[in-house]
């Protein structure tokens, strides 16, 4: 037989299962939470070294303590960086990033909208296993064919001999990324669309674009910040001081100046700026970028 209970009675109840200690998988996780103060430790401790030691100056570097903050903190070291023909570093570093971060992820939210709202052919498989080749062939297995190519073109010492094959490797994870985040806006919408006369031009930027703007804010960021920190290709497909790069340049400083270590972080700081401010814009839209592409 059901008892039927009061509405005090009930919030007696409710009170009472609130009062109830808790179970052993709602306990805090003590071990979690140290081993995450212990990263963060880890992490911390080297940044706040290049930041403190930038400021040193070169005679007093070895005096002291590494760790312990200048008593006259200079900025003699980013003076001297940013003389060092530093902003047309950073020129090039933006005209390279931007060059091949834009066309790249124009193209592959094209291509992965068209290889998911494509259906199934044979023609469209194989261009999606060709991208996701691209995936398993790292720079560096490709960089001698890619040497060769540039100079058949005449492009080398050149920043478009920076910007095309940085498109080219920004492409594969892009589209897979890009492909997953489309396969989730529900088919109804597609089909909505199509009803009320929308081409597929206008599907792919007025619906598709704005559901899967996470997805694009995080390829954006992460194949900028691959740019940008790219070593390998600046120092092979480029030569004149003038087309240097940022992180080529850190590497000339490192040459330039072999016992200025604060100098050379003082460039490296210059040098992380630009990525830090970066993802404060876009870092809510990157987390719930990678969260939701790589958990579906």
């Amino acid at each position: 037989m059901t008892t039927t209970l009061t509405k005090p009675q009930r919030q007696e109840k409710i009170a009472r299962r609130e009062r109830r200690p808790r179970s052993a998988t709602q306990r805090r996780n003590w071990l979690g939470g140290l081993s995450g103060w212990l990263w963060l430790v880890v992490v911390a401790v080297p940044l706040y070294w290049t930041v403190i030691t930038s400021l040193k100056d070169q005679s007093k570097y070895y005096a002291g303590n590494a760790l312990a903050p200048s008593a006259d903190s200079t900025l003699d070291n980013y003076r001297l960086v940013i003389e060092s023909d530093f902003g047309q570093y950073f020129i090039n570093s933006v005209v390279v990033a931007v060059g091949a971060v834009v066309p790249a992820i124009t193209f592959s939210f094209m291509a992965a909208y068209a290889i998911v709202r494509g259906g199934s052919t044979r023609f469209l498989r194989v261009v999606n296993g060709l991208f996701l080749m691209g995936l398993a062939i790292p720079l560096q297995a490709t960089i001698i064919p890619i040497y060769l190519i540039v100079i058949k073109l005449h492009l080398y010492d050149s920043l478009l001999a920076l910007i095309l094959p940085s498109i080219a490797f920004a492409i594969p994870l892009s589209v897979l990324v890009l492909a997953n985040f489309i396969r989730d806006v529900p088919k109804e919408l597609f089909d909505s669309m199509r009803v009320d006369g929308a081409t597929e031009w206008t599907t792919l930027w007025r619906l598709a674009a704005p559901l899967t703007r996470p997805a694009l804010i995080t390829v954006t960021i992460y194949s900028a910040l691959t740019i940008w920190n790219g070593f390998l290709l600046p120092l092979v497909l480029t030569q004149s001081p003038d087309k240097r790069t940022l992180p080529l340049a850190v590497w000339s400083l490192q040459g330039q100046f072999q016992v200025n270590v604060p100098a050379i972080l003082a460039a490296v700081v210059l040098t992380t700026l630009p990525i830090l401010v970066l993802y404060a814009f876009g870092r809510r839209q990157l987390l719930s970028g990678l969260t939701a592409g790589f958990g579906k």
